[in-house]
């Protein structure tokens, strides 16, 4: 009877051994459901924001800029390096005869400015396409900023900015490069010279509209110049 049972025995513990080595160790698994996961709520999270922003009279950025820019908002304001719920977004992908500045509440999702803009005389004519952070260059910066300060200056009411990124923009202080009125950042100036006006680098908007955009941005606000020719670091980093 026992040598009947002991085949038997053998054989049961031998499949109990080779199902336990079969099983994968749990460093083995790889959790790249849950990555896509993750990237999928960000682009949900994001496409959500886009759709709740709203304006009666002024037309919407385009989703690829409002998305690097938000995500890069959401990283900043996590590292304490701005403060306020205010995106201030220029899309230098867009010809200078267009609207390309958007000042937008994220809190509410209202769009409170649209405007013209300016980018640096050696950036590019009616397109920009050069960009710098040397001192001198007149070229335009790309990237974050925070918002600065409120000076009076040559163009009068000005607002200070303070690049974010090394080695993209952040000579913008020591390089002049500010938010200012200028008369050349007009429709007249347009229709007159087939493309708007250039700065020395400076982000210069309508004198009609300058003092009320300074008014609402400065003070550590998040700033943001996009080029599709380069994808910003913060804008790069997931939102969590």
């Amino acid at each position: 009877m026992i040598y009947n049972l002991f085949p038997t025995i053998l054989f049961m513990l031998f499949s109990f051994s080779t199902s336990k080595t079969n099983l994968p160790e749990p460093n083995d698994i790889k959790p790249v459901v849950y990555a896509k996961t993750v990237e999928s709520s960000v682009d949900a999270k994001i496409e959500m924001a886009y759709n709740n922003l709203h304006s009666d009279k002024f037309a919407l950025p385009k989703l690829e800029s409002f998305a690097e820019a938000l995500k890069g908002y959401y990283s900043l304001k996590e590292k304490g390096l701005i403060k306020k719920d205010v995106l201030t977004l220029i899309d230098f992908s867009l010809s200078s005869n267009t609207k390309r500045l958007w000042v937008i509440d994220l809190i509410t999702g209202d769009v409170l400015f649209h405007s013209l803009v300016a980018h640096g005389r050696n950036t590019g004519n009616e397109f920009a396409s050069n960009f710098s952070n040397s001192a001198e260059s007149y070229k335009s910066s790309l990237g974050f900023y925070a918002t600065g300060e409120i000076y009076n200056g040559k163009h009068g009411m000005s607002l200070k900015l303070d690049g974010l990124e090394k080695g993209v923009n952040d000579n913008a202080r020591a390089r002049g490069v500010v938010m200012h009125a200028a008369d050349y950042v007009s429709n007249s100036f347009i229709k007159n010279n087939h493309r708007l006006g250039r700065s020395q680098g400076c982000p210069a908007v309508p004198v009609e509209l300058s003092k009320e955009i300074i008014s609402t941005i400065k003070n550590k606000s998040c700033f943001f110049i996009y080029h599709p020719s380069r994808v910003s670091k913060f804008g790069a980093e997931s939102i969590s």
